[in-house]
């Protein structure tokens, strides 16, 4: 794990921006669609003559180890004039590194979906929260008839959170968990609990394993259905909300047929989904299709400048301040940032995974959603979502 200079941009004003992705590790996949959405904003930024700065790009690559994350953190923050960080994927990296962030008075603007119940003066988070991801996905399947789950998951505040509120959406709405296990990360053996899973026969499989035990889980879940003659898409459906367009070549065969929920999907139909996909694939040919979370990257880093070209400083209290004015055109729609809690208003959608490695979109939101990070006014009993039918 070394610091690296990934850009110089000295024609102009060079802003020091660090990035901290593991592309290495248990979730390099999706660590590395995260580093190629935000490099993919720095250069955009550097190639637009009108922006008086260009970022100059620092990267520490952690490995997927948390040690790391709060080593890589001071490296970057040690920097002169180095106040900004793009990374973290999962919550407990980010969680390790906050303290480093408060201590040096900077900002980690964190691009994933998480679980929520969490605010810092210290973070802006441009991935979604739960009620645009988790409870989105609840409604749905309850409006499917889905009462009864079973959930499967890594052993970290991700799923135990997600679970909970998911949990706590079914009993107030009559259906209930038939079972609940969780692995440590990397775990690929899942045989007992795929077995526990074929005699519980729940109405879906709630996923928030992550990385290679996602993918294991997949592979042999649907192996093992097949052997037991179930159409496990149609009888068992497997539902998360992580699963990205990368992983799903990583997974192989047994793709198809989940369902996912985002507020991305490389599918998406607009303007400014189709300029993103026309640079992600110039810029990179071989990658595949982006996915949410490098979207949130690629969000994070355009939000950053368009809030230092209204501050015309890129001093953290100056750019907090900037953000209530931010407003920029997504991929997945516009995009702003409430300035009290600092999440961002996105727009929630629902896809099931195809074969060829994307989503079709079902369902979508029917407009942005204000981000609503400890679920105090989000409705939790159920009634019909205000979702549209897309296909």
């Amino acid at each position: 794990m070394g610091l690296r200079v990934l850009e110089a941009r000295l024609d102009r004003i060079p802003i020091p921006l660090g990035l901290l992705f593991s592309r290495q590790g248990n979730y390099g996949e999706v660590g590395t669609t995260m580093f190629r959405g935000a490099m993919l904003a720095v250069d955009e930024i550097a190639a637009d003559r009108s922006c008086g700065f260009a970022f100059a790009v620092h990267e520490v690559e952690p490995q997927g180890r948390n040690e790391n994350y709060i080593a890589g953190a001071r490296q970057l923050l040690q920097r002169e004039g180095l106040a900004h960080v793009v990374g973290c994927y999962t919550s407990s990296s980010r969680k390790e590194v906050l303290p480093v962030f408060e201590k040096h008075d900077a900002l980690l603007w964190y691009p994933s979906h998480y679980e929520g119940f969490e605010t810092s003066e210290n973070i802006v988070y441009t991935g979604a929260a739960p009620n645009q991801h988790v409870v989105p996905l609840a409604h749905y399947l309850l409006a499917q008839g889905g009462r009864n789950a079973f959930m499967v998951g890594s052993n970290y505040i991700w799923a135990w959170e997600n679970n909970r509120i998911m949990r706590d959406i079914l009993g107030r709405n009559g259906g209930q968990v038939l079972g609940e296990r969780y692995v440590p990360l990397g775990e690929c053996e899942l045989d007992e609990i795929i077995e526990l899973i074929l005699r519980s026969r729940p109405d879906f499989i709630f996923n928030t394993l992550i990385g290679e035990s996602s993918y294991s889980f997949f592979r042999a879940f649907r192996e093992r259905c097949a052997a037991a003659g179930l159409d496990q898409p149609a009888e068992l459906p497997v539902v998360s909300c992580s699963l990205a367009e990368p992983e799903l070549a990583l997974i192989g065969a047994a793709c198809d047929g989940h369902l996912s929920s985002s507020v991305y999907f490389s599918s998406i139909r607009s303007e400014a989904n189709a300029r993103f996909l026309a640079a992600w694939k110039a810029t990179y040919p071989a990658a595949g299709e982006p996915s949410a979370d490098a979207e949130a990257s690629y969000i994070a880093v355009h939000v950053l400048a368009q809030a230092i070209r209204l501050a015309q400083s890129a001093e953290v209290p100056a750019v907090l301040a900037a953000l209530k004015d931010v407003r920029f055109q997504a991929p997945q729609g516009p995009v702003s940032i409430n300035p009290d809690n600092r999440h961002s208003f996105l727009w929630p959608r629902i896809g099931r995974s195809r074969a060829d490695g994307t989503f079709d979109i079902i369902h979508e939101g029917s407009s942005v959603v204000e981000p609503d990070p400890y679920l105090v006014w989000e409705p939790l009993t159920f009634s019909p979502p205000a979702l549209k039918v897309v296909s």
